[in-house]
């Protein structure tokens, strides 16, 4: 294993994060950064791209969506 400590852009602010044991949150700069990060994801702001949303459903289940 190498000993190269490189860094990475915040995902949020850009700043430069060094990927170590030194930065807790990382790849975020900061716990405000990553907190961000994660409203973003709980308000569906972000998502992972996928073909179809009902790929877990199976027949027997009731489609949430329909109510």
């Amino acid at each position: 294993m190498t000993d190269d400590i490189f860094s990475v852009p915040c995902p949020i602010c850009q700043k430069q994060v060094e990927w170590s044991d030194k930065s807790p949150f990382r790849p975020f700069c900061c716990k405000r950064c990553q907190l961000i990060d994660l409203g973003e994801w709980a308000a569906e702001e972000k998502a992972i791209p996928c073909e179809s949303a009902d790929f877990a459903m199976n027949d027997e289940q009731e489609d949430w969506r329909a109510h």
